[in-house]
């Protein structure tokens, strides 16, 4: 079966816009349930912040997000232990970040 075969379409709407998306199947449920936590989140800062725009509630959801993303990550990172391989795991990581950032 080839990669193609694999993947399903689904629409998933956030902050009240349809987006059509090509998914593995296995990944769906987890598509659909961060769908609704996003929902949930910019439900909340546009309750706080009642004179932003959508764009403004998605540039802070994602902020939000962005920030827990670097807290998990570097809470793993500061549980492994240190050895050669974690190292040059983390070395690759830091690149890997560092070309996406540009």
């Amino acid at each position: 079966m080839d990669n193609q075969d694999s993947k399903k379409r689904i629409t998933v709407v956030i902050a009240g816009r349809p987006y059509s998306l090509k998914v593995k199947a296995e990944d769906e449920p987890i598509i659909l349930r961060l769908t609704k936590e996003l929902n949930v989140k910019i439900r909340q800062f546009q309750s706080t912040y009642t004179n932003k725009d959508k764009q403004d509630l998605l540039a802070m959801t994602l902020l939000n997000y962005s920030v827990d993303l670097h807290k998990a990550k570097t809470k793993i990172t500061t549980k492994l232990p240190t050895n050669p391989l974690t190292d040059s795991l983390q070395e690759i990581d830091n690149l890997l970040d560092d070309l996406l950032v540009e």
